[in-house]
């Protein structure tokens, strides 16, 4: 029970990687706050949680709404040991010539300043309890991919900003790391593979950028994010963890 008596705040938990992520919390002993802007999911996942869970409704792009958020987690359960900040859109899939100024702010305010709303918000509750901070990145923000300029962008920022959360709150106890996938199967993913020229062929591809052979599900993830919001991990801060099966390795036969 590696998160007993632990509180961990979510976000973008209602589904995909976020669900498997509080799956895995909840497993390992943790009380979890499904905090997600579909409350109907939330309140769901929270129910197949069990009544060690809470769903709050949390626009992650909203200052208002995730302060809202925080002060129900505290209001609920007294405490906050963790912040998972994993809400995030991938859409659309453009270069950056052809990216509207709507589409770059609702990227950048989905996945880059959702960050700067929850810290603000929980980190006089995670000063408290000495804690810890992930961020979901991704591969993209390491090595780059075609027709997704701003999400790279996006989640390249995040990870520049892990290391600077990092050091600055080291002094409180509080470590921040990230973990990067690469292809994980989730409706966001399938969302991604619909929008591509060849879908059907978009399954053996996935498969085949990873050097494990296979695409995961969201249950990898969840697994890292246990290891690194629990006291194993208890002396690393500023990780960048690749969860990627290989896949930025390089070529392969």
């Amino acid at each position: 029970m590696l998160l007993e008596n632990k509180v961990v705040f979510l976000t973008g938990s209602a589904s995909g990687i976020g669900r498997e992520c509080a799956l895995a919390c909840a497993r390992e002993g943790a009380s979890v706050v499904i905090a997600d802007v579909d409350f109907d999911q939330a309140r769901q996942t929270a129910t197949d949680l069990g009544a060690a869970a809470l769903a709050v409704e949390c626009d992650v792009s909203d200052g208002v709404s995730v302060e809202r958020a925080v002060a129900a987690a505290l209001a609920h359960f007294g405490r906050i040991d963790a912040v998972h900040n994993n809400a995030g859109v991938s859409s659309p899939s453009k270069s950056l010539d052809a990216t509207s100024e709507a589409e770059w702010d609702r990227l950048m305010a989905v996945n880059l300043k959702s960050i700067f709303w929850t810290t603000r918000a929980a980190l006089p509750a995670l000063k408290q309890s000495r804690g810890a901070i992930l961020n979901t990145a991704s591969m993209v923000g390491l090595i780059g991919q075609g027709s997704h300029a701003v999400y790279a962008a996006t989640k390249g920022a995040m990870i520049s900003l892990t290391k600077c959360m990092a050091l600055d709150y080291a002094p409180f106890g509080i470590r921040v790391n990230a973990v990067c996938p690469a292809g994980v199967w989730t409706p966001m993913l399938e969302k991604w593979a619909a929008e591509q020229p060849d879908p059907d062929s978009i399954h053996t591809y996935l498969d085949g950028i990873h050097a494990l052979g296979y695409c995961p599900h969201g249950d990898v993830i969840g697994d890292a994010a246990v290891f690194l919001l629990s006291e194993r991990a208890r002396f690393i801060t500023g990780c960048i963890l690749p969860v990627s099966g290989g896949a930025e390795l390089g070529y392969r036969r």
